[in-house]
C-alpha cells in the first residue's frame, strides 16, 4: 500500500472517528435533531445556523484531503504529515479543521434551537484551544522549526486572514 493510500484512508477513518463523534453523534445525543424554537424567538437564528454548517462541512472535507494529499499524513497525532500543510484554507487561518468541527457544532445549535449544543460547542472549541496551546503549537515549532514559527508569525489561530498568505 504506498503512502498515499494509507494517508487517505487514515485521514477518512479519523475523519469519522474524531469529528463524526465530537460535531455528530455527541450533537445528536444532545439534541435529538429536534427542532426547538429558535434563540430569543428570532428565526434567523436557523438560517445562520445554515450558514455555518455548509461551509464547515466543506471546510472540514477540504482540510482532511489536504492534509492526506498534500501533507502525505493524517490529522491524527499518531500519523502526522510528512510535511507542513500551509495551502488551501491553512493560507487563511492556521486551524481551519478545529474551525470547521466548531462551526459544525454551533451551526448545529443554531439551527436546532439546542441550549445543550450550543454548550458543547463552547466546551469544544475551549478544549481545542487548550490543546492547540499546549501541544499542537509546540510540536509544530520542534518539528518544523522556522518555517513553522515564520507561518505561525503570519497566520493568525482563530481568525482568518483577509487575504491568503503566500509565505
Amino acid at each position: 500500500m504506498n503512502e498515499r493510500f494509507r494517508a487517505i484512508v487514515g485521514s477518512i477513518a479519523f475523519l469519522f472517528v474524531a469529528p463524526g463523534i465530537v460535531a455528530g453523534v455527541i450533537p445528536w445525543a444532545l439534541s435529538g435533531y429536534r427542532l426547538g424554537p429558535p434563540f430569543l424567538g428570532f428565526e434567523p437564528f436557523r438560517w445562520f445556523g445554515i450558514a455555518l454548517l455548509l461551509p464547515g462541512a466543506a471546510l472540514l472535507i477540504e482540510t482532511f484531503a489536504r492534509f492526506a494529499l498534500r501533507g502525505l499524513g493524517t490529522p491524527a497525532p499518531i500519523a502526522p504529515t510528512k510535511s507542513l500543510v500551509v495551502t488551501g484554507s491553512y493560507r487563511l487561518v492556521r486551524n481551519p479543521m478545529y474551525v470547521a468541527v466548531v462551526s459544525l457544532i454551533l451551526g448545529q445549535a443554531l439551527l436546532l434551537g439546542s441550549v445543550s449544543v450550543l454548550i458543547w460547542g463552547a466546551v469544544v472549541w475551549l478544549t481545542v484551544h487548550l490543546f492547540v496551546l499546549a501541544y499542537e503549537e509546540p510540536t509544530l515549532s520542534r518539528s518544523y522549526g522556522e518555517q513553522y514559527d515564520r507561518y505561525r508569525a503570519n497566520v493568525r489561530r482563530w481568525l482568518p486572514r483577509l487575504t491568503p498568505w503566500r509565505g
